[in-house]
């Protein structure tokens, strides 16, 4: 079980990643969001 809850959140981190690395800096900012804050929004996606 734990490893499939730990594959889980890989996944969901490295598609939060992928998803947010495509986007154009504009498309960030107009989601309060800046280039460097990706991991940290992808490992706030997988702890909630």
């Amino acid at each position: 079980m734990n490893f499939a809850r730990s594959f889980n959140n890989w996944r969901k981190y490295r598609q939060t990643v992928t998803e947010l690395g495509r986007m154009t800096n504009r498309e960030l900012h107009d989601l309060g969001i800046d280039r460097s804050d990706i991991h940290r929004v992808a490992r706030e996606a997988v702890a909630r």
